[in-house]
């Protein structure tokens, strides 16, 4: 967490006072069509020049500008002086009214990006691409990550795994839409990368206001429909039609560290994907290792990824089963394990629903926490940005705590690998929430 921390630091936005004859107002004063203005509305202007990308369109005062900005436009962000504060993306449907892009001071300091979202994606990817091998990623026990991770390398919407020599985009906004050629080709200029599968997540991308219909899918019969990968020194083939890009690659860490504390132990993945955690329990010498997942196809490839890596079947398995009859199947025969890791499926995709999935997430843990034997350890993990924003996932744990008649303390607490950066300005970015309880 420290390394994390660290890059946060680095990545957060610039406090440099460098002026410059260039201005966001001097250049767009030079477009030829004119740039639109969003003012803000009073005491929100703060919120953004602390380097929150997204304009929410409560935080919205009015629009100048004629005719009105269509989504996809670059338009100013301004206060209500009208004085521009950054440059980003409009959208007339989504919530995200603006994604800001850059901010005023940046702009005075080197002119080059702005109002100019090809020089800009260009200056990111590179900056992406520097940052991973500046951390030794890819490498001969590593050919899987994650190249952009939205707004924590500053393309909130833009999501770029990296499997061997193929680049998997997931595209979640309607700006990354529009620029796909071009970020495709940007990618196409990274030597590792030899081909390029683009992805929408279609049902964010209807909420930002976008036809289906006019989506370029793209075929992936032309691709592979498996590709083998290492990560850490353990091989996994992934299914390039599967959940997300295919893997879980924001995990590595979290997965490696659970191969350091498994010698010896009897260790329960619940939600087990293809079998990253429980692999590398198995490779850090688990006495026995048990994956529960409800996904055939997922579990096909976890059973493949054993004899892929040589494992003892003996010593590691994995069941079809839903994981709440399956805990409470065990807790009735007074099953327990020295190590539980639960790492569900987004419960919380977006705020709306932040209460009914808290009670799930209390439940699952609930399980889980009856489930772990007095002084063992639990990792229990959130990929929900409105639940990791909200604070309030510690204490749904103390309340599943409270349920299974446990005590918890809290020994490890992180998100995504380090190469993985988190935007420290914006909490939406720090959607992977890992903790490590002792449970007694």
């Amino acid at each position: 967490m420290l390394l994390s921390s660290r890059l946060t630091r680095c990545l957060a936005l610039p406090t440099s006072t460098t002026t410059s004859s260039s201005s966001l107002q001097d250049i767009a004063s030079n477009q030829p069509n004119g740039v639109a203005k969003v003012i803000l509305k009073r005491g929100k202007t703060q919120l953004f020049r602390d380097g929150s990308p997204m304009v929410y369109s409560g935080a919205v005062d009015r629009i100048i500008g004629r005719p009105p900005p269509k989504t996809g436009d670059i338009v100013l962000v301004a206060d209500g002086t009208q004085t521009p504060i950054g440059w980003g993306l409009y959208n007339s449907f989504s919530m995200f009214c603006v994604r800001l892009m850059q901010l005023e001071e940046e702009v005075s300091g080197d002119p080059s990006c702005a109002l100019n979202v090809e020089k800009l994606l260009e200056t990111r990817i590179d900056a992406a691409i520097k940052l991973r091998k500046n951390l030794g990623i890819p490498s001969a026990n590593t050919n899987a990550y994650r190249l952009v991770n939205s707004e924590g390398d500053r393309l909130s919407g833009l999501i770029i795994d990296v499997f061997g020599d193929l680049a998997v985009i997931a595209s979640s906004a309607a700006w990354v839409e529009k620029y796909k050629q071009h970020i495709k080709n940007c990618i196409s200029g990274f030597n590792v990368v030899k081909s390029i599968i683009w992805r929408s997540s279609t049902e964010i991308l209807k909420e930002e206001g976008l036809d289906l219909a006019d989506l370029d899918q793209e075929e992936l019969s032309e691709y592979p429909e498996r590709v083998k990968v290492v990560e850490n020194g353990i091989s996994y083939m992934i299914s390039l039609d599967g959940q997300k890009t295919g893997f879980y690659a924001d995990q590595r860490e979290n997965r490696q560290f659970i191969s350091t504390i498994s010698d010896g132990q009897k260790v329960l993945d619940m939600c087990c994907y293809t079998g990253g955690f429980a692999l590398n329990a198995a490779r850090g010498h688990a006495l026995n290792v048990t994956g529960v997942d409800t996904s055939s196809p997922a579990l096909e490839l976890a059973n493949h990824n054993i004899v892929l890596n040589n494992l003892d079947p003996e010593r590691i398995s994995f069941l079809r089963q839903d994981a709440t009859v399956f805990m409470k199947n065990a807790a009735s025969r007074n099953e327990v394990w020295d190590i539980v890791i639960m790492d569900p499926p987004k419960l919380a995709p977006r705020r709306k629903v932040l209460q009914s999935a808290s009670g799930m997430y209390r439940n699952l843990n609930s399980l889980a926490m009856r489930l772990t034997k007095p002084g063992g350890f639990l990792m229990t993990c959130s990929c929900s940005g409105a639940m990791t924003q909200s604070g309030q996932f510690l204490p749904v744990l103390q309340g599943a705590a409270s349920m299974a008649g446990r005590k918890i303390t809290v020994i490890r607490q992180g998100g995504a690998a380090c190469d993985h950066p988190i935007d420290p300005s914006y909490p939406e970015g720090a959607y992977l929430s890992n903790i490590l309880l002792r449970v007694v």
